[in-house]
């Protein structure tokens, strides 16, 4: 496993994001593949797409063990989103952002490192946002790269 490279600091949003989300927790996050899968044929078709990134956005349910996980891309207008699919406004806010240089297989190393030693040593307060990925526009999930992290931050 690679040594995590420290994060930049960057603003980000407010973005509108559409597309699928389904409920997790640390067993079952084995299935957020699958939800990319099911995601995939829409991706470059959902009404009002804005360019060719994608995003996976992550927040903890209030009151319950797990998480909710949204797989998506930026929308310019969420009235036209069929309604099968989530509609996320993400605010504007100040992210820790990490590039993850492995394969997508090694994500959750990634993460590991971010919440295990990254966090702890560095003394940054974690906002109560949403955890971002976003893939670019060239990620391969075949090859290294192409994926990065925000960590919503205070202040």
């Amino acid at each position: 496993m690679a040594d995590l490279a420290a994060p930049r600091s960057e603003e980000f949003g407010p973005m509108l994001i559409a597309g699928l989300g389904e409920r997790y927790n640390d067993e079952t996050s084995v299935g957020i593949p699958a939800l990319w899968q099911r995601f995939d044929p829409h991706i470059g078709h959902m009404p009002g797409q804005m360019g060719g990134k994608t995003y996976g956005v992550m927040w903890p349910l209030q009151g319950a063990e797990g998480f909710e996980y949204v797989c998506g891309v930026e929308v310019s207008d969420l009235s036209a989103v069929p309604a099968e699919f989530r509609r996320l406004t993400l605010e504007k806010q100040k992210y820790a952002v990490f590039s993850h240089a492995g394969y997508i297989s090694t994500l959750r190393d990634t993460m590991g490192q971010i919440w295990n030693q990254w966090r702890p040593a560095s003394g940054v307060r974690i906002a109560s946002r949403p955890r971002v990925e976003i893939y670019s526009a060239t990620f391969n999930p075949n090859r290294p790269g192409g994926v990065e992290i925000w960590i919503p931050v205070e202040g």
